[in-house]
């Protein structure tokens, strides 16, 4: 076996934003991941939600790519949370913001999407981990033409 420590901070919102995270959707939500993360070799170390977006704290074997990662978290949670409920359709917006976690930043980061109502509600969100898309900071990345 490899020895790997890959720990990643993982953010998606809902579909154009939409605050349907209440409590009940987000235990689903949870639940969901956790389920999804045992099933791949995932070790998820937090999950946390504003009302319209989620963040994953997780640590990804390399076998894994975070982009398949992150679409069967999103496929898997959208369809279990559109299952429970028939009043509306639930669905994520395309993208998400992926930023890679050296050991010593990892229990902060870890705190940080568990607390992630009370750092919205306090005004004391941190805008560098809240990024969803390449639309949120800017910043393009150079592809070659």
């Amino acid at each position: 076996m490899a020895y790997w420590r890959l720990h990643y901070h993982l953010v998606w919102a809902t579909f154009r934003r939409e605050p349907l995270i209440d409590s009940a959707c987000a235990a689903l939500i949870h639940q969901t991941l956790y389920g999804k993360a045992k099933e791949l070799g995932i070790l998820i170390h937090a999950v946390g939600n504003g009302e319209d977006h989620t963040h994953v704290v997780a640590s990804i074997p390399p076998k894994l790519s975070v982009a398949g990662c992150v679409g069967k978290f999103k496929g898997a949670s959208s369809h279990r949370v559109n299952q429970a409920s028939r009043q509306q359709t639930f669905q994520w917006q395309g993208g998400y913001g992926a930023l890679s976690l050296g050991e010593r930043s990892l229990e902060r980061v870890i705190a940080y999407a568990r607390n992630q109502r009370e750092h919205h509600r306090t005004g004391r969100a941190v805008a560098l981990y809240e990024r969803c898309t390449e639309e949120d900071d800017g910043v393009r990345l150079i592809s070659d033409a």
